[in-house]
């Protein structure tokens, strides 16, 4: 019923607005041999990197308490590094190969070894800092070296699973640099961790299209009678938008949930969620196209997104 309802109000227009794409390229150059000696550097590295790459998650950085943001950065960085190794690759050994890079950084940071590389060097300083819990470090690098195969979604929960696995152990780390350990904020950083997976899903199927792939949820797809072949052709065809139109509403109601109980979750954990801006705004954009997944407008970058930010930051709210 709450499902149907949530649908029904993303089909009408009962969303908010904000956005950027940020895009995404590869490789490990700097992972490799970073010889920066001052701390300083290691901090510019990181942002620069999230900037660059990251923008909407650059913008919700800032906007952290100060004592917060520079780690940050190099968990959003830690989490580009990451993200970018698939895309990167022309085969998967090199891609594991990287990914136990990160695995064995991990390892040394909690061992107060961390390997001279610029975001191993911050994420140490965060760990100290904050006491973050390795276990999320190592579920993002396990679950993203599961994806490295080139392989669609098997239905929506799988997205899901990769997305609880990976954005909101994001930001479950990212509650822990701001000093907040509650289960509220973690049942509201599950939902929007897991709609910002299903949102990037959709936001990146243009890009993953012009290189023959598809990763959206093959039950979905078979649902409304679409093949791999008709977004690779671009159609835009009424079931081919009622298959974003599903996706996307599944994107919204865990929005809708996590905001359901926003008076159990602590103040000081909001910041962490001002992802959620840059979400509404996509599905908002998107719902005015129609749900036309190819439609441009869906790949500009919102000029307004710092203003809608500062907005939600002023009004305390997620």
């Amino acid at each position: 019923m709450a499902g149907s309802m949530a649908r029904a109000a993303l089909r009408r227009g009962g969303i908010g607005r904000r956005l950027a794409r940020p895009p995404a390229l590869g490789g490990r150059a700097a992972a490799a041999g970073w010889s920066g000696p001052a701390a300083g550097g290691a901090v510019q590295y990181c942002a620069e990197l999230v900037r660059k790459r990251d923008y909407q998650g650059f913008l919700c950085s800032l906007l952290l308490p100060v004592e917060s943001r520079t780690s940050a950065f190099a968990l959003r960085a830690f989490n580009v590094e990451l993200a970018q190794i698939k895309d990167s690759i022309t085969q998967k050994t090199t891609g594991l190969m990287r990914m136990q890079f990160w695995r064995d950084a991990v390892e040394d940071i909690y061992s107060d070894n961390p390997p001279h590389q610029p975001v191993a060097t911050e994420l140490w300083r965060a760990v100290k800092k904050h006491n973050l819990t390795k276990m999320w470090f190592m579920k993002i690098i396990d679950e993203r070296e599961k994806n490295l195969d080139d392989r669609p979604y098997r239905n929506i929960q799988e997205l899901e699973t990769y997305a609880e696995n990976t954005q909101s152990a994001l930001l479950y780390l990212t509650l822990e640099t701001l000093g907040v350990r509650d289960i509220h904020a973690d049942h509201a950083a599950s939902h929007i961790g897991k709609a910002q997976g299903i949102v990037t899903c959709l936001r990146a199927t243009p890009y993953h299209c012009t290189r023959q792939k598809v990763f959206l949820p093959m039950d979905i797809c078979m649902l409304h009678g679409v093949s791999q072949e008709d977004f690779i052709r671009g159609k835009q065809e009424k079931n081919v938008r009622d298959v974003i139109y599903d996706i996307a509403s599944q994107a919204h109601i865990h929005l809708e949930h996590a905001r359901s109980f926003s008076k159990k979750v602590p103040v000081k954990a909001y910041p962490a969620f001002f992802c959620t801006v840059a979400l509404d705004d996509y599905l908002y954009n998107m719902r005015k196209v129609d749900f036309n997944i190819f439609h441009p407008s869906l790949q500009k970058k919102s000029t307004l997104l710092p203003l809608y930010l500062y907005i939600r930051s002023w009004k305390k709210t997620y």
